[in-house]
């Protein structure tokens, strides 16, 4: 297969739902992640981008949480009902979805 121009993340990390710090799967990106891979795949792009799970980004309180590269491009509290814009807006037409961006202090 060759590079894509697009990698998408999906945080799969899973912590005990007790745990304060929260985790992306406790919070369902396990569907983010199903619902993305259908979505690309539905719309003949995954020649040009990947969809995959990943570790911890370390944006726990946000989750779930997506990142975009090579853009950089960390989007939070993302849901099933928030991928069909993602796809359509970012994926297909370069245009970053604001609402859905985190914040730099996110980062802290």
């Amino acid at each position: 297969m060759a590079r894509r121009q697009l990698y998408v993340y999906v945080c799969q990390n899973r912590r005990d739902p007790a745990n304060p710090k929260g985790s992306c799967a406790v919070s369902g990106s396990e569907a983010v992640l199903d619902r993305l891979k259908e979505l690309v795949a539905t719309r003949g792009l995954r020649q040009r981008v990947r969809v995959m799970g990943c570790d911890c980004q370390d944006l726990c309180a946000h989750g779930p949480t997506i990142s975009v590269w090579p853009e950089g491009v960390f989007y939070g509290h993302v849901g099933t009902a928030d991928c069909e814009e993602i796809v359509e807006r970012h994926l297909c037409d370069g245009k970053v979805v604001l609402r859905l961006v985190l914040p730099e202090d996110a980062f802290g």
